[in-house]
């Protein structure tokens, strides 16, 4: 069955790339030629290099290959999304803009004056009738059209007049370099907008056990930063940076930090130990930590001077925080233990739980826990995939309340994949702790 389904997913993934080569190489040229064979090129290593990059990463090859594929491979990929949506797009244009030509073209013919055009007769001088053309001026049919169904069917130039492109393959150059600009403008923009890093937003959330004293604590919460062979040590001393800007008094890592071995990323990691916070920084796993080592993360991230909460709660000063291991962690018996981290605590008291998934919030209302921080979900990261996403997802980005417990996704700070967002822009959040008794 798993078989069928790969075969299944290899000819939609082949033919949607067979119909891109088609709109953008195939009917924007002529004929057979250079263009044509550099086009080609693209389309077929495009996806190479993809599959290249996403495997190349989760089998471990050398990192300095991982990065030299990452770039080319990744950006492929988002690439190819709008090209498609873009051309999908063109199929409703096309129509409309061969029908506008074929009116211009017909406009100009009436426009034309006696004697002058295209016809097969000309007036005889001083006879006022039609003079026969002579069988020799009539122009021959090119052998090389002849029964060609791909040859323009639209009416011959005049002779002497230059020919251009047929009306067909000007309006396929139209729609096809209209999607490519659209594409590569929506992927340039998107990828600058992810490299300049996370802008900061700001949420306040009410909680009811909250004690006055307590009412505007300020939680840095940061997730998804994805470092790996696109986004590195620059990229985290960005976020580094724009987290101790707003002077929180505590920051929240909630999972997907990394997209590779210690080994490999444990100097692009290295700016983490500048955090600062009054009380601290605290980091939970994601599902990636588990591709990637996440026990030699967890003591990693310690020795660079953040707290891990696996399956355990610490009790501050006005509220108790907690943190749950990432649902992927199952797979190697270090899943999710609600009852570990919040079984035995006071429930007089506030409680906030950092958990990577927000699936996870159902137990979380179980357990009684005011507030679940968690990532993830990347926004959905590229449009229209946030509709995929909120499928998957109890909550896609944002804050709601489930019972008596309130959620909030970040759409994380960096990327998986494509380093590009589309309709989801990342963020490092400030979440304000409001008290109902202030």
């Amino acid at each position: 069955m798993v078989i069928v389904f790969l075969l299944l997913a290899l000819a939609v993934f082949g033919g949607l790339h067979w119909y891109v080569w088609r709109r953008t190489v195939r009917d924007t040229t002529a004929r057979p030629g250079r263009a044509r064979r550099l086009g080609t090129a693209a389309i077929v290593g495009g996806p190479v290099l993809m599959f290249a990059a996403v495997t190349a990463e989760r089998a471990g090859a050398p990192f300095l290959l991982q990065q030299v594929l990452a770039w080319p491979g990744f950006l492929w990929m988002a690439l190819s999304l709008y090209l498609l949506l873009g051309l999908l797009a063109g199929e409703f244009v096309r129509p409309l803009l061969r029908r506008f030509l074929e009116r211009r073209d017909a406009r100009s013919a009436e426009a034309e004056p006696a004697g002058v055009g295209a016809s097969p007769e000309v007036v005889a001088a001083g006879t006022g009738h039609p003079a026969r053309p002579r069988p020799e001026t009539a122009a021959p049919t090119p052998p090389e059209t002849a029964g060609d169904a791909s040859a323009p069917t639209d009416a011959t130039p005049a002779p002497g007049a230059a020919r251009g492109p047929s009306r067909r393959l000007f309006v396929s150059r139209v729609v096809g370099g209209a999607a490519a600009a659209a594409a590569v403008g929506t992927v340039g923009y998107g990828t600058y907008d992810v490299l300049r890093g996370p802008a900061v937003k700001r949420v306040t959330v009410p909680l009811a056990r909250l004690p006055r004293a307590a009412h505007g604590y300020r939680i840095a919460v940061v997730s998804d930063i994805h470092l790996g062979p696109v986004l590195g040590r620059g990229f985290a001393e960005r976020v580094v940076d724009t987290i101790n800007s707003t002077q929180p008094d505590l920051i929240a890592v909630v999972g997907d930090l990394v997209d590779g071995s210690v080994k490999d990323l444990g100097p692009a990691a290295a700016p983490l130990a500048r955090l600062r916070a009054r009380h601290g920084a605290y980091f939970v796993t994601g599902n990636h930590e588990y591709f990637s080592g996440a026990q030699q993360w967890v003591e990693h991230v310690r020795e660079l001077g953040l707290r891990p909460l696996e399956n355990a709660r610490t009790e501050l000063a006005h509220f108790d925080l907690a943190g749950v291991n990432d649902v992927a962690g199952e797979e190697e018996g270090q899943g999710p233990d609600f009852v570990k981290a919040l079984g035995d605590r006071d429930r007089e008291r506030a409680c906030v739980l950092l958990a990577h998934q927000p699936v996870q919030i159902h137990e979380a209302v179980e357990h009684g826990v005011d507030l679940q921080l968690s990532g993830h979900t990347h926004g959905g990261q590229l449009w229209p995939g946030n509709l995929v996403a909120e499928l998957a997802n109890p909550t896609l980005a944002g804050l709601e309340r489930y019972g008596d417990t309130q959620l909030y996704v970040s759409r994380g700070a960096g990327a998986w994949g494509p380093p590009t967002r589309v309709g989801a822009p990342s963020d490092i959040t400030v979440v304000e702790l409001a008290s109902k008794r202030a």
